[in-house]
């Protein structure tokens, strides 16, 4: 072990020296100069993060949950536009929408809702640096703070008008409670703790893990104390923030929207395999970042505390979790990206080095090596995917879908009021009522309550309803086409039987089967008669 590796009681007293300093007088010249170049390095990674985060963030319109959560905060405010479109009680808690709802009162709005989203994340980044901080010192929080800050998990999930970039700061802040309970003992950091985990479970439900996360944590670690009351009334408080949405949804005369919400979510069938999320997470936060995170745990292995536990408990929580869940979303497991980042960041700075690297200078260059081989793994990917954005496929919370937005607002500018629009999903037939205002079903849809999401209308006969004219476009598009092959081929044969004309397609830029640059359609409309 060299002498350049942080060791954390070392830290905690250099912490409790930073704390004390401003209370005994003016700080020393050295620690005001040490103060301003934390103050600075923060101001560049907020920058960097916020670079990464607003980036041409207009570049492609909603996707599917994006449309739902806009739709929803609209509908809150009263906006004309999506209130019979989009009812505010759905699947999930209604936090994030209340906060959004303001910006959504009048007209077509779309990109605002991003912009605040971004927001959460660059805060998100900063409460790293705090938690970073408090667990082993200022280097660790801020090269964890700049971690997160390019890591593109988070970039990507951060850009989009969903419900678990802003679940993440509140989790994390949950996490910083629980860390200062631990150092303090404090009941008043426990309740706190219990308070920003009902705060982070009403912006997203799945949220709870993070309880048997804390659960596991205090049953493993000696050092914290279980008084059964103080547990009680953390338990408290956090129950009475959440029943906050079952009180909304009781006022407002929706009870069985949850319930049937419920239901639905217990009974869906599979949306990927189990080894989804080793396919596609590790890769989206870096592998590098996962490798240090591990190897941190094995090299600092003697310095091991409390710290590790909770930060593995908080990781090990939600993977378990969403693993054995049959449904899984890409973005699910992005609780886990701040502790990860704290762990990579310590592993990184405790790096060992060969003996002929070991004096003080050579060792810290060799680290800043390091440090920014690392970060540029994560720039790069972070870059290409908020630049690229020509695709035929499409995997759900991972970004925009191309042409979505442009084909909705052509049905709203060249259709009469009152059309109503068959898709070959309800996730295209979402986008569609969002940008272009016409009512959408979606063919896939299933008629069995238990296997689709109660907020859907299906459609029992199409065929029926063509004939009668009750349904003037159609709307195919490669993104669902991917998904679905049956239900694809079964549109088209509707689009021929009912004399389908093409009057819109969008295209992306991609290669033909010769490998020369071509435009491929990836949304066709098409108007339909009996």
């Amino acid at each position: 072990m060299t002498a350049t590796q942080p060791r954390p009681a070392a830290l905690a007293q250099d912490r409790e020296a930073e704390t004390l300093a401003p209370e005994r007088g003016a700080l020393p010249s050295t620690a005001r100069a040490r103060s301003r170049q934390v103050v600075a390095a923060l101001v560049g990674i907020g920058a960097v993060a916020l670079l990464a985060r607003a980036w041409r963030l207009d570049n492609l319109g909603f996707n599917s949950d994006e449309a739902v959560y806009a739709g929803q905060a609209a509908s809150l405010a009263g906006n004309p536009g999506y209130v019979d479109m989009f009812p505010a009680f759905r699947a999930h808690p209604l936090l994030f929408q209340t906060v959004l709802s303001p910006f959504y009162r009048v007209g077509d709005v779309d990109v605002v809702g991003r912009v605040v989203v971004a927001v959460f994340g660059v805060a998100t980044v900063f409460a790293v640096y705090l938690l970073g901080t408090r667990l082993y010192g200022r280097r660790v929080g801020l090269l964890a703070a700049l971690l997160l800050a390019v890591m593109p998990y988070h970039v990507v999930v951060t850009r989009q008008v969903l419900l678990d970039g802003p679940m993440v700061l509140f989790a994390t802040l949950t996490l910083y409670c629980m860390v200062r309970f631990v150092e303090s003992q404090r009941t008043a950091w426990f309740v706190a703790a219990g308070g920003m985990l009902g705060v982070s479970m009403l912006t997203k439900e799945s949220c709870v893990v993070l309880a048997g996360a804390v659960y596991a944590f205090i049953a493993l670690t000696r050092k914290v104390r279980r008084p059964v009351r103080l547990s009680i009334l953390a338990i408290a408080v956090t129950a009475a923030v959440v029943v906050a949405h079952p009180i909304s949804l009781a006022l407002a005369g929706h009870t069985s929207t949850g319930r049937s919400y419920l239901v639905w979510q217990l009974f869906r069938r599979p949306n990927h395999g189990m080894s989804f999320y080793l396919d596609t997470v590790p890769v989206a936060i870096g592998l590098l970042v996962v490798a240090l995170a591990l190897g941190g745990l094995w090299w600092l292995r003697r310095e091991r505390s409390w710290r590790e536990t909770l930060l593995l408990c908080w990781i090990l929580a939600p993977v378990l979790f969403f693993h054995l869940w049959p449904v899984k979303g890409f973005q699910y497991l992005l609780p886990v990206v701040t502790p990860l980042a704290i762990l990579a960041a310590r592993g990184l700075l405790g790096l060992p080095l060969p003996r002929r690297l070991s004096a003080p200078r050579v060792a810290a260059r060799s680290r800043l090596v390091a440090v920014a081989i690392v970060v540029l793994s994560l720039v790069a990917p972070s870059w290409s995917a908020v630049t690229s954005h020509n695709t035929t496929t499409f995997l759900a919370g991972s970004g925009g879908v191309p042409g979505g937005r442009e084909a909705g607002r052509w049905l709203a500018a060249n259709t009469p009021p009152g059309s109503v629009v068959l898709t070959l999903g309800p996730s295209m037939a979402n986008i569609i009522q969002y940008y272009g205002h016409r009512r959408s079903y979606g063919l896939s849809v299933s008629p069995n309550p238990l296997h689709r999401n109660p907020t859907y209308v299906p459609l029992a006969n199409p065929d029926w309803v063509l004939r009668h004219n009750e349904l003037q476009y159609v709307v195919w598009d490669a993104f669902s086409a991917a998904r679905s092959s049956f239900f694809a081929e079964r549109l088209m044969t509707l689009v021929r039987r009912y004399h389908g004309r093409v009057v819109h397609t969008e295209y992306v830029d991609g290669a033909g089967a010769d490998g020369n640059p071509t435009r491929i359609p990836v949304i066709v409309i098409y108007e339909v008669r009996p």
